[in-house]
């Protein structure tokens, strides 16, 4: 049953990897790195549960919050990103038409 679980994480895992390597939106790939990483979190619960290593579980708590901060991160340059491209370009457009 494990093994199934380990097959099954491996598999999505894969999917999203290529989601993230051909998404058409940048958003598309951010949520696919997102889920990539939730994956990794449950993939090292599962082997930490198979091993009974316990010591894991800390791994993979730091692993969540790392891969959370990061995407809100992200996605907050993103956000500032396109919000000071769209303001150049309506102050220059602004500007041509005085």
């Amino acid at each position: 049953m494990l093994n199934a679980t380990l097959i099954a994480l491996l598999v999505v895992m894969s999917l999203a990897l290529v989601r993230a390597i051909k998404g058409p939106s940048i958003h598309d790939r951010i949520l696919a790195v997102n889920m990539f990483g939730t994956k990794t979190v449950l993939l090292i619960a599962v082997i930490c549960f198979t091993f009974g290593k316990p010591e894991f579980l800390d791994i993979a708590l730091v692993y969540a919050l790392i891969n959370f901060v990061s995407v809100i991160g992200v996605l907050r340059y993103f956000e500032f990103r396109n919000r000071n491209q769209n303001g150049t370009q309506n102050s220059s457009e602004e500007l041509a038409s005085d």
